[in-house]
């Protein structure tokens, strides 16, 4: 507004039917006119440099949170995995224990018409047995890692 008043009042001063007392009155309108331009445009450049430093302060923020985030995300990644990993070790054991608790239920049936009842070397088969199966679980389990 102020650079639209000086502009009017700066061409009224070039009107041939204003008296030169006018024009002088009517030029320091016009350059007090300019100067609440220039002020405003002051003011102008200082609150875009305010609205800058602000954006840039957001921006660090969120930067800051981003990171504060992804370390988070990482913290409970790892966290998972070793959870993970634990989860493994517990699975192989509990197979490698049912194993032989498997072999001891059935022959621990006691039926009649299970030949292995008679045997005289039965009961250190089904032992033999049981270790073997534990054995083999415990090697491949040992071989993938998860013990």
């Amino acid at each position: 507004m102020g650079a639209l008043g000086a502009a009017i009042y700066g061409r009224m001063t070039t009107l041939p039917r204003v008296s030169p007392d006018g024009r002088r009155f009517v030029a320091d309108i016009a350059d007090r006119l300019d100067r609440v331009r220039s002020i405003a445009e002051g003011e102008k450049e200082y609150l875009q440099g305010v609205i800058e430093f602000y954006q840039t302060t957001l921006t660090i923020n969120a930067a800051i949170i981003g990171h504060a985030q992804n370390e988070e995300v990482k913290r409970l990644t790892e966290a998972s995995y070793a959870q993970n990993e634990e989860i493994k070790k517990i699975s192989a054991w509990a197979a490698i224990f049912f194993a032989p608790t498997l072999i001891g239920t059935v022959y621990g049936m006691n039926f009649t018409h299970m030949p292995e009842l008679h045997w005289v070397v039965g009961y250190p088969a089904a032992l033999i047995l049981m270790v073997l199966a534990s054995v083999a679980l415990y090697l491949v389990f040992k071989h993938r890692g998860w013990l």
